[in-house]
């Protein structure tokens, strides 16, 4: 089971999931590229090799696949571009269409600009998870883990993050024509996950990709927003052992 984190993010996003998920299956969790503190964030092509790197490096040569939000969109290239490396697909939250892109994302994705604006959203909120007080607050009004949120906020304060925020945006813009031109070539059993208050991803990107890759299934949580894995972690892990079991 290759898991595979949005932005921004880490591994640290499917904590809540992996512990849920019990023995029957082995997770394999990673800090992206650009994510970890030491790489150059990569496009969806780039991505891929990475998340075949981080499966090979675990001995195995194919594995379920889950992605949340641009992870999603990854999870997607590589059923398409690796079909014999992926027995199948979880979409949770998944930006992996153009339909999934509102307005304002495209102004994060300019030069200089995106990158500003990253900082600024991104740094203030780490800011605000440093304050002793404000941190646990923040954690329990909106139902995450403290060491959840602890991670997030070193990621958020994190000046390559802002960098790898902005320069995932650009990617994504220049290669969601080329996923989505080939999203019908998809044959891995696949299900797509989302919340109906999903605030990230517009509510009709996920029905669409369900109709654009055959045989795709729908699930829809209610009350549930983008933040899947964190915030409705046992009913991802619950999808996930579902999916399996189909596989």
């Amino acid at each position: 089971m290759l898991l595979l984190h949005g932005q921004p993010g880490s591994a640290a996003d499917w904590r809540g999931v992996v512990t849920r998920l019990g023995s029957e299956v082995r997770p394999i969790v990673f800090d992206r590229p650009g994510w970890d503190g030491s790489s150059r964030a990569q496009d969806l092509a780039g991505n891929a090799v990475a998340a075949l790197a981080a499966l090979q490096a675990y001995g195995d040569e194919c594995a379920t696949v889950v992605g949340h939000s641009f992870g999603a969109a990854i999870a997607a290239w590589l059923a398409i571009h690796y079909p014999e490396r992926v027995r199948g697909l979880i979409l949770c939250a998944p930006a992996a269409n153009r339909a999934a892109m509102y307005p304002p994302e495209l102004w994060l994705a300019a030069p200089v600009a995106g990158e500003l604006a990253s900082a600024t959203t991104m740094g203030g909120l780490g800011l605000a998870l440093s304050v002793p007080r404000l941190a646990p607050r923040i954690a329990a009004t909106v139902g995450l883990d403290p060491g959840y949120v602890a991670a997030a906020r070193r990621t958020l304060l994190s000046p390559s993050a802002w960098r790898a925020y902005a320069a995932e945006q650009r990617a994504l813009i220049r290669d969601l024509p080329a996923l989505e031109a080939r999203l019908g070539a998809i044959g891995a059993p696949t299900t797509i996950l989302t919340g109906d208050r999903d605030r990230v991803v517009p509510p009709g990107a996920p029905r669409a990709l369900a109709d654009q890759i055959p045989g795709a299934r729908l699930v829809t949580l209610t009350g549930a927003g983008h933040m899947l894995p964190q915030r409705r972690p046992r009913q991802v892990a619950d999808t996930i052992l579902a999916a399996v079991k189909v596989v």
